[in-house]
């Protein structure tokens, strides 16, 4: 494993494992192969964009014959599958994008991988395949998939798409599912960079529902890691679960993140819940902790770290909250925080 292609490397978990893994190996080589929609960014990789072991390609990974190209012309032999829609505000309103990117983009780089005869491909998923978690228990990675957004149903389909790869063509492949990442370069979107850039602002916090909807933040750092130690670990064919095993309240996380630059509670405004919100995810850990990994933040200080991070790199998200993305805003947030 020396070159790697880490599609959606110009997303904010892709471009901060790419930091990760050029910052740890001197000889490794990594092609970031990234579409460059809104969430993809340049400015994310800024940091590497001299290191003459880094390349980028704007490319879509629905498109065979640019994936197929990128991997002759730089000896690929490992992907890191970033690539996705993410948001589940965003597919409750327009799943075709999301079904388009994880799930047919997965099929093509999952084809790429067989007919090139890759040494790994990598998956990268989420906690919310596992839906919506009764309190006392925490998901297992041999849990049945129960998926309850757009979003998290194209990741689940991914899932699946990869495991039957493994299983009918032999594809060397391993699967992280991650609870919530927050750090550095993240869409605003999301909800700590658009609390963290309202609060700024002195604009109302709209947090849904009562805000006791239970997370596990983990810091972007911490979960780059594990991927790291499953690539280089893992058994293949595993599904691996990263998180901190340790829930915190939406509200609560408001709280830590307005009292990190130093805002007023009275900034949140309780508005109308999102559709079909998932109450709890937690997940189980022992196998990555078994493998070697444990987080290095705890989730109060992800989130307090993260914060800092937009407080003092507001050129980075002042550009990006354009136009397009008040637009959007307006469209998710604008009556509920009339009503």
């Amino acid at each position: 494993m020396k070159n790697l292609m880490v599609t959606g490397g110009a997303g904010f978990i892709g471009a901060n494992f790419v930091h990760h893994m050029l910052g740890k190996y001197d000889g490794y080589r990594v092609v970031v192969f990234d579409k460059l929609t809104y969430a993809g960014n340049l400015d994310n990789l800024l940091p590497v964009k001299d290191d003459p072991r880094y390349a980028f390609i704007q490319g879509d990974i629905c498109d065979a014959e640019a994936v197929d190209a990128a991997i002759e012309a730089h000896d690929i032999d490992t992907i890191v599958n970033f690539a996705a829609e993410t948001h589940v505000d965003r597919s409750i309103l327009d799943p075709d994008a999301f079904v388009q990117t994880s799930v047919y983009g997965t099929y093509v780089l999952l084809e790429a991988a067989k007919k090139h005869g890759l040494e790994r491909y990598h998956q990268i998923s989420t906690d919310e395949v596992y839906g919506d978690i009764p309190e006392g228990y925490s998901s297992v990675e041999s849990d049945a998939l129960r998926p309850r957004s757009p979003y998290a149903a194209s990741k689940a389909s991914a899932d699946l798409m990869v495991q039957a790869y493994h299983i009918t063509y032999g594809l060397p492949i391993t699967i992280t599912r991650g609870s919530n990442n927050i750090g550095p370069y993240q869409y605003p979107e999301k909800v700590v960079p658009l609390f963290t850039t309202n609060a700024m602002d002195d604009k109302p916090l709209p947090l849904y529902g009562d805000g006791r909807q239970k997370r596990e933040y983990q810091y972007v750092g911490d979960h780059c890691s594990a991927i790291d130690l499953v690539l280089h670990k893992g058994v293949i064919g595993d599904v691996y679960n990263i998180g901190t095993g340790v829930e915190v309240e939406n509200i609560d996380m408001v709280k830590i993140l307005l009292d990190t630059v130093d805002k007023p509670h009275d900034l949140i405004r309780h508005v109308t819940d999102r559709a079909g919100h998932d109450r709890r995810y937690s997940l189980n850990i022992g196998k990555i902790l078994a493998l070697g990994w444990e987080p290095d933040h705890t989730p109060e200080e992800a989130i307090a770290k993260s914060v800092a991070w937009y407080r003092d790199n507001e050129w980075w998200w002042r550009k990006v909250r354009n136009e397009d993305f008040e637009s959007y805003y307006q469209v998710q947030y604008g009556k509920r925080l009339a009503s």
